[in-house]
């Protein structure tokens, strides 16, 4: 079993963030050639490229340069979408201080992909965007081709369990909501380094992946972190696995540090056991950002997920 996805939020409890931290949007890299940015309610696109569409979504906290690493050379056969939740990369939190907002994140997206006519999509989510992945095929299933899933999990507190004992949603709920307000709580206090290394060392094996996760972290709204945490948490969609008849890739990062491959692999087994059609992608040798840890991995992984 992985606790990485568990140790993601400890990490945003110990960051302390400040809001608006200035960031370099991806979309402001190259202004002579830089893909116009939509921004919406709840989150922002960027798109590029031509061919079948990818959407891709960050995170927990983590701007849509999260992606950087592993979409090279995609968009000469490929259009990409790459979503960045409102507030987490520098950016005003627009609609996202409410409550709804995963909802709101999905109702976003569906109704760019409809309004631009872009028909089914190749989707793919890390922790956070996985579950609002799980949650766009549940409201929208015709909207979606297939899924990749990236260290995520369909209710976020089984990694709470207790000798095999689960919490009850009446014992998450206080947890929950202590989390949400003390990240909240974090919003325009001063930087402490030392805090925001703490946090990002657990979510990554590589030194220079925690260094991009710590220049990260000083760029998301902890009001917005906050309240994203407190959804994840609340949110089950084991219910709906069974129905979710598309293919599912469900990526697992492990390392020797932390559970064993065969222990990792059971988990995620057991918290996906109800679709029907999921394939497991193990990667060694990685914390929770995997796509850092091991880019090379990773989109061989992608490449295979994208042809099936």
């Amino acid at each position: 079993m992985t606790r990485l996805l568990f140790a993601a939020a400890l990490a945003a409890i110990a960051t302390p963030v400040p809001a608006l931290a200035k960031t370099t949007p991806l979309a402001a890299r190259s202004p002579a050639h830089a893909p116009a940015e939509v921004r919406m309610d709840h989150i922002s696109i960027v798109k590029s490229g031509s061919g079948p569409a990818v959407v891709f979504i960050p995170g927990l906290a983590s701007p849509r340069q999260s992606w950087d690493r592993v979409i090279s050379g995609l968009p000469a056969n490929h259009t990409l979408y790459l979503v960045q939740v409102n507030g987490f990369g520098g950016d005003a939190p627009g609609a996202n201080l409410k409550p709804g907002m995963l909802d709101g994140i999905v109702a976003d997206l569906s109704a760019y992909l409809l309004r631009e006519k872009v028909g089914s999509v190749r989707l793919v989510g890390h922790s956070m965007g996985g579950l609002v992945g799980m949650m766009f095929v549940r409201a929208h299933p015709g909207q979606v081709e297939r899924l990749m899933i990236v260290d995520a999990l369909p209710y976020f507190p089984a990694l709470m369990a207790r000798g095999g004992v689960e919490l009850t949603p009446a014992q998450v709920e206080p947890i929950a909501k202590t989390m949400r307000d003390t990240v909240a709580a974090r919003y325009g206090k001063p930087i402490d380094p030392a805090a925001i290394k703490s946090g990002v060392d657990g979510l990554a094996v590589k030194p220079e992946s925690q260094a991009q996760m710590a220049k990260w972290a000083v760029g998301a709204d902890p009001r917005v972190t906050g309240e994203a945490l407190y959804e994840d948490m609340s949110t089950d969609l084991r219910p709906w696995l069974a129905a979710m008849a598309l293919p599912i890739t469900v990526i697992t990062p492990w390392s020797s540090a932390g559970f064993s491959k065969q222990q990792t692999m059971a988990f995620y087994g057991r918290q996906y056991a109800a679709a029907p059609n999921v394939a497991y992608v193990d990667i060694a040798d990685s914390g929770h950002f995997v796509m850092l840890d091991q880019p090379a991995a990773f989109r061989a992984a992608l490449d295979t997920f994208l042809k099936r």
